[in-house]
C-alpha cells in the first residue's frame, strides 16, 4: 500500500520544501496540503472537531498552490495535492489556471482534493452562500475540468458562465489533475464523487465500509465501475491492524497525519511512519 502524508501547513510548521524532500528521500507516495483563505475573528460556526476554540493553524494556512508549486521546484516524484481545496470561494476561471500551472511545472504530479466547506463566515466573506456550496462545488469543478481539456471551452451553469475561451497551459495530465471528493459519506457526495471525480477521501479513514453501497448505486446512476473509484483514506492514523483492515478492501493509498509543528517534531513523527512502508 502506497502511503501519504497530510499536514496542516502553517507559517510556523516545518518548510513545505523541506518536508517534501524529506518525505519523498523516504519513499512516501504523496502530500497534501489544506487550504483556509482568512478565518474571520467573528463567527458563529462551530469548530469541525468541536469543542469552543478553533485551533490556532486555520487563519495561519498558506496558499495550497503557491506552496505545491514550491514543492514541486525540490522535488521528482513525490505527488502534490490539495486536500482539500476549496473551491466555491474561488473564481474556477483563475483556479483552473492555477492548478493547471501547477500540474505543468511539476510535469504532472497534481492531485485536487476538493472540499464543501464548513465555516460559514469565510464562505460569506467570498459571497458564497452556505446552502449553495455543494451546487458551487459541482459546477466549479465541471467549469474547471472544460478548461483542462477543451481548446474552446464554454460553461454554462446556475452559478458558472462563460462562453467559448482559451485557456492554457493544459495540465500534462489529460483529462486534468485527478479529482477527489473530500468529507463524510453521504448520498449527495456519492453522487458527487460518481459524476465528477476520480475518487473519495474518508476524512479520517472512518465509515468506509458503511459506504460501499451508497457509492456503488451512485456509479450505477452515473454508468461507472466503481472500481475505477479511488478510495484514499484522509488524515488518518497509522497502526498496522488499520494498514492491513484498508488494504484487504483494496485499497492502494492511505494519506497519514503529520502534526502541525516545526521540523524538530515533524521528522521524527515522518521516521516512525516509514516503517509502515512496504
Amino acid at each position: 500500500m502506497r502511503l501519504g502524508l497530510t499536514l496542516h501547513l502553517t507559517d510556523r510548521s516545518i518548510d513545505i520544501r523541506e518536508l517534501a524532500v524529506e518525505a519523498e528521500q523516504r519513499g512516501f507516495s504523496s502530500i497534501w496540503i489544506p487550504e483556509h483563505t482568512h478565518i474571520p475573528t467573528s463567527r458563529a460556526t462551530p469548530p469541525p472537531g468541536g469543542g469552543s476554540e478553533l485551533d490556532d493553524e486555520y487563519p495561519r494556512s498558506p496558499d495550497p498552490w503557491v506552496s505545491l508549486a514550491a514543492a514541486a521546484a525540490v522535488t521528482d516524484r513525490i505527488r502534490l495535492g490539495a486536500g482539500v481545496a476549496l473551491v466555491a470561494q474561488h473564481d474556477p476561471i483563475v483556479l483552473a489556471k492555477v492548478v493547471a500551472s501547477v500540474d505543468a511545472l511539476s510535469a504532472g504530479r497534481v492531485d485536487m482534493g476538493v472540499g464543501y466547506g464548513w465555516n460559514r463566515e469565510e464562505m460569506a466573506h467570498h459571497g458564497v452562500e452556505y446552502s449553495t456550496r455543494r451546487a458551487r462545488v459541482r459546477e466549479h469543478v465541471l467549469a474547471m475540468k472544460a478548461l483542462w481539456t477543451d481548446d474552446e471551452a464554454e460553461f454554462h451553469g446556475e452559478f458558472v458562465d462563460f462562453s467559448p475561451s482559451w485557456s492554457w497551459p493544459k495540465p500534462v495530465q489529460q483529462p486534468g489533475p485527478p479529482v477527489f471528493v473530500g468529507g463524510s459519506g453521504g448520498p449527495r457526495l456519492m453522487d458527487h464523487v460518481a459524476e465528477f471525480a476520480d475518487g473519495w477521501l474518508p476524512i479520517g479513514g472512518a465509515g468506509i465500509r458503511r459506504a460501499l453501497d451508497e457509492l456503488r448505486s451512485a456509479c450505477d446512476r452515473h454508468q461507472r465501475d466503481p472500481d475505477d473509484v479511488a478510495i484514499i483514506p484522509f488524515g488518518t492514523l497509522p497502526d498496522e491492524g488499520k494498514l492491513a483492515y484498508y488494504s484487504d478492501m483494496g485499497i492502494g493509498e492511505a494519506v497519514l497525519r503529520l502534526p502541525s509543528a516545526g521540523r524538530d517534531e515533524v521528522l521524527p513523527v515522518l521516521d516512525d511512519y516509514a516503517r509502515f512502508l512496504g
